[in-house]
């Protein structure tokens, strides 16, 4: 077996409003940062994976995020899966 290391990010569709995002978008100009717009918030998630080889854990990642990590009506996900 061999330990492999995923890092995932979880972020809400384009298509989805985004409030936390839009409230932090505001709070940039109050901050004199107008210049940062369109922010969109979602999370990164890291987990280890003992699998036989990278194949295999690729496809525990897959199977995690659809279900359980990522709401697939309203999120989006990708993910890196690397040995260490």
């Amino acid at each position: 077996m061999t330990k492999f290391l995923a890092e995932i990010d979880v972020m809400p569709k384009k298509e989805i409003l985004d409030p936390q995002g839009k409230a932090v978008t505001g709070s940039m100009k109050n901050l004199g940062l107008s210049e940062i717009q369109n922010i969109r918030i979602g999370k990164h998630i890291s987990l280890e994976i003992d699998a036989e080889n990278a194949e295999i854990a690729n496809e525990k990642v897959e199977k995690a995020c659809t279900s359980l990590l990522a709401n697939l009506i309203m999120e989006s996900y990708t993910f890196t899966v690397k040995a260490v």
